[in-house]
């Protein structure tokens, strides 16, 4: 992790302009070569990266990989043609996805249009945002890790806060001591409850995002089944005789 690239991230996200109170940013950065989450402090224009983290073995080519396997298959069943062992038709075909993943990051969908993909074969679909993050479900589950954070403060005013990831055990403590030139009772006080206002804002908001979610992704689904040439037909018949009854 680079800090001078995360404080260059910072302020192309948030801008030059000097932010007179101090503010904590989080910044998620996923999609490029790596993927790093970073902590900074911003005041009066001041960038302090206080942590880094990530992964640096996930990048943008492990999400293109489940989408050119989806197209691959696609291809594979409308044409009857494995295309997984030619090398052009695999090149052009990633090209056309790593411009259709770029798409979905500002529209719902995006289209993918290869003349002459293979033997001929003129190769068009599509892609939906909701298809995208069901293909690499995993690849974003595996970023955020369940963490359970736990604070304890004492008859003294010692807090201690600790943090452990679920997924693998790991753990961290940090004790805040009441000790002069420190933290005050009320600021120990303050931090709990801003840390408790905060988790409950942050499962509201969580539950928020997946529900829109599924939404999007269950309209998606029942837009493409409807559009489905093969299964046209079968909605039609199903639907005649209710609509006659309903009539």
């Amino acid at each position: 992790m680079n800090p001078t690239n995360t404080v260059f991230d910072a302020k192309h996200l948030i801008g030059y302009k000097k932010v007179g109170a101090e503010r904590n940013v989080l910044i998620f950065d996923l999609g490029g070569g790596t993927f790093n989450v970073s902590i900074l402090t911003i005041e009066d224009g001041i960038f302090e990266v206080k942590s880094t983290a990530g992964d640096t073995h996930l990048g943008g080519e492990d999400f293109d990989n489940p989408i050119v396997n989806h197209f691959i298959a696609e291809f594979n069943r409308k044409h009857k043609e494995d295309i997984s062992e030619n090398k052009r038709a695999v090149r052009h075909l990633r090209a056309a996805c790593e411009r259709a993943k770029c798409t979905l990051s500002s529209s719902t969908q995006a289209s993918i249009e290869i003349d002459s993909l293979y033997e001929g074969i003129d190769f068009y679909t599509s892609i939906t945002s909701a298809r995208f993050e069901e293909l690499n479900a995993d690849l974003f589950r595996g970023t955020l890790d369940h963490i359970e954070v736990t604070f304890d403060i004492d008859a003294k005013g010692i807090l201690n806060v600790s943090a452990v990831d679920q997924s693998t055990g790991k753990e961290n403590k940090i004790t805040i001591t009441n000790d002069k030139g420190h933290l005050s009772k009320e600021d120990i006080e303050r931090m709990i409850q801003e840390a408790e206002k905060y988790k409950v804002e942050d499962e509201k908001q969580r539950d928020k995002v997946s529900s829109k979610n599924s939404q999007e992704s269950y309209a998606f689904n029942m837009k493409a089944t409807v559009e489905d040439e093969k299964l046209q037909g079968k909605i039609n018949d199903e639907c005649g005789p209710t609509i006659e009854e309903v009539d």
